[in-house]
């Protein structure tokens, strides 16, 4: 930088107007490809699950809505287990109440293990069993009762990262521990469950007007999809929709679920926006960036943004199922998406670009 040192003597006197140059000892704006902090991490189920005693045992559900959470933390990032979202794992005990409250970030429930609980959201009331998909919409009050009879565990996913970068965070505890039930406790559902068919004549809602995405509905529809061509990257792979316009369930936060059938190996991608992997059932691997991180029922796997991977099924008879979450329809919606795959000659393949336009003297960017 030829001007460094005028550069260094304009500093402190633009400080003084709050205001400043570049300097040459500042990390670079742009840079030619996303360098991330993020981190592509494995937790092991057989390392969560003795934590998890420890804080069903050790720490109580919290007035005000506290929850009892094991967070999924990066150590390369401030807090969140990706840029844009934190995941948790939640235990909540018979008989106690995960108090109501509502808050800015959209929140996703996906239940890893029990019954006997169920979530109140704005005054629908829906059963909470293994498998089933359950959505807390920004600004919605919820709360969880547990009637059954053990532990149940689930995963939480929220936008907060995203919230708190924007610098939008709001949170209401409700006035009593519970909210009323409505008179048609599921109503979302009974008019947009089928996914096909919905009452004539409903105004289009502002959101996504399904709570609920049970087990049964999604692992039908899997495989169902095991009859189409396989995907190249993910084998057998579905997105939960909202029936309402066909997008994705949420603004900020995708969620899939995939098979991968015996002996399927993916080809190789990156992509900005990050991913979180729940391992349902089965074994299996990831190389992620020249890493390879094998993986069984109830593991976890992050996916950093712009980080080269792809998956492989470990078993030659089983199929391994995965649930992600993933922040690429906050990514689309901005235009900041971008794909990149490589080809079976080895070479790379734009996937995906928001703009698609050539730089001047080069080829196409999709």
């Amino acid at each position: 930088m030829a001007d460094a040192e005028a550069r260094r003597q304009l500093e402190k006197e633009l400080a003084r107007f709050n205001c400043r140059v570049h300097q040459p000892d500042d990390p670079p704006l742009f840079t030619r490809e996303p360098r991330s902090p993020a981190r592509s991490l494995l937790w092991r189920w057989s390392d969560l699950k003795p934590l998890l005693d420890r804080i069903g045992e050790m720490i109580a559900i919290g007035s005000g809505g506290m929850r009892r959470t094991l967070r999924l933390a990066d150590p390369g990032l401030p807090y969140g287990t990706t840029p844009t979202f934190w995941g948790s794992i939640q235990v909540i005990l018979p008989g106690e109440v995960a108090q109501a409250h509502r808050h800015m970030a959209n929140a996703l429930r996906f239940v890893m293990q029990g019954h006997g609980c169920s979530t109140t959201v704005d005054g629908e009331c829906y059963e909470m069993n293994e498998g089933d998909l359950v959505l807390t919409p920004s600004g919605t009050w919820h709360d969880h009762v547990h009637r059954g009879s053990a532990p149940m565990i689930w995963l939480d996913v929220l936008d907060i990262s995203l919230v708190r970068s924007l610098h939008a965070t709001f949170f209401d505890p409700y006035t009593q521990a519970e909210q009323p039930v409505a008179g048609i406790r599921d109503e979302s559902f009974r008019q947009y469950g089928s996914g096909l068919m919905s009452p004539p004549g409903l105004p289009r809602p502002a959101r996504n007007p399904l709570l609920a995405y049970p087990r049964a509905m999604s692992m039908a529809a899997l495989e169902q999809a095991a009859g189409l061509e396989p995907d190249p990257f993910d084998d057998v792979i579905l997105e939960y929709r909202n029936p309402a316009d066909g997008g994705s369930t949420m603004p900020t936060l995708g969620q899939q679920l995939q098979m991968l059938r015996p002996g399927f190996r993916g080809r190789a991608r990156r992509h900005t926006g990050s991913k979180l992997y729940y391992v349902v059932r089965g074994e299996g691997a990831s190389v992620v960036e020249g890493v390879r991180h094998d993986w069984s029922a109830g593991d976890f796997l992050t996916i950093a943004p712009w980080a080269w991977h792809e998956h492989l099924n470990r078993s030659a008879e089983r199929d391994a199922i995965l649930f992600q979450v993933n922040d690429l329809p906050a990514l689309r919606a901005l235009g900041y998406y971008r794909e990149e795959a490589l080809s079976a000659g080895g070479g790379f393949q734009m996937i995906e670009h928001p703009q698609g336009r050539a730089a001047p003297g080069g080829p196409a960017l999709s």
